[in-house]
């Protein structure tokens, strides 16, 4: 008997407590019919308000937004919690959601604004963005009531996607040398610039290399352009091959190349260019043509880029003065 009237008690205090929830709804679907509050939005992808009953913790929502994710109105939980929605966000996109509701909650923002990717019921991620703000609060100002609107952006970040890819795929060609594949000009020089503007640890070093090809004037006028343009695309293939992933190549100009050694001292830097110079003088090129090169290395010595550039080249001279096919 006992048993029997705390679960009466029970049940009662449930059932107070979700027509309490069902009031707070009601009373804030009137109060934006009456106020013609701004909620409402004509934009594309508009999947209709939500309503998230804090004490209760339950969503009522617009079927648009589970239908778009492909679930079926019969597949959802009744009550519908906050968490069916957050337990399919993206895994980088949880902790972000998350924390920009807590900041609303805790009054930090005016309010909840995000965006985010949402599991659908095939496994496919869509973009949602989500807006709401707190509509209702109790006693001392506890959040009683968050009312939203979500829309699915999907069309419009797939579109952001592919615009970014374009935009890289631009910005990598505008900096490639179209014969060699290897940075251009100002491709190298930027890289160069870069690093030499980040921080560095001190013991961190920086040291480059210019690399020309011996008598290549010769070459076209002997065999033509055409087999000169080959002999400096294998050339480059050889130098890429034997670089590391930090390495840079970049075509200087004609017949140069200017390679970046990052957090490298002169003693390696010298030992790689050497390396470089021996693969390319065992090198069978197209006709059998012999082919060497002339190296300077340099290390940065609190240079500028065009001090830096200038001494390797100097150094570049110094090696074809003293007979060729050597690094200086």
């Amino acid at each position: 008997m006992v048993k029997h009237m705390i679960n009466r008690k029970l049940s009662k205090a449930n059932l107070l407590k979700q027509l309490e929830a069902k009031q707070r709804l009601l009373d804030q679907l009137l109060a934006e019919q009456q106020q013609d509050t701004k909620l409402e939005f004509g934009w594309s992808g508009n999947l209709g308000h939500w309503y998230w009953d804090i004490p209760t913790n339950t969503v009522t929502f617009n079927p648009l937004k589970v239908t778009t994710l492909g679930y079926t109105l019969e597949e959802v939980p009744t009550p519908v919690g906050f968490e069916f929605f957050t337990s399919k966000l993206h895994p980088d996109d949880y902790e972000p959601c998350m924390e920009n509701m807590r900041r609303h909650l805790r009054g930090e923002t005016h309010v909840y604004e995000v965006e985010y990717r949402i599991r659908c019921k095939d496994g496919q991620y869509k973009w949602f963005y989500d807006r709401g703000a707190i509509t209702k609060r109790g006693q001392k100002g506890k959040p009683l009531m968050l009312s939203g609107i979500v829309f699915d952006i999907t069309d419009r970040k797939n579109k952001e996607l592919k615009l970014e890819v374009e935009k890289k795929h631009l910005q990598q060609q505008a900096t490639l040398d179209e014969l060699t594949r290897a940075l251009n000009y100002r491709g190298i020089i930027g890289e160069l610039k870069r690093l030499l503007s980040s921080p560095k640890k001190e013991s961190e070093s920086l040291s480059i290399l210019m690399i020309d090809v011996d008598d290549f004037k010769r070459v076209n006028d002997t065999y033509g352009h055409i087999v000169g343009d080959d002999i400096l695309r294998d050339i480059a293939k050889i130098i890429q091959s034997n670089l590391r992933d930090s390495d840079r190549l970049g075509r200087y100009g004609g017949e140069e190349f200017l390679i970046v050694f990052p957090n490298t001292k002169l003693e390696d830097a010298y030992e790689i260019a050497d390396r470089l110079r021996l693969k390319i003088s065992q090198y069978r090129f197209i006709k059998e043509i012999p082919i060497t090169v002339s190296g300077g290395v340099y290390e940065l010595k609190g240079a500028s880029v065009l001090d830096l550039i200038r001494q390797a080249d100097i150094n570049l001279y110094q090696a074809k003065r003293l007979g060729k096919n050597r690094i200086v």
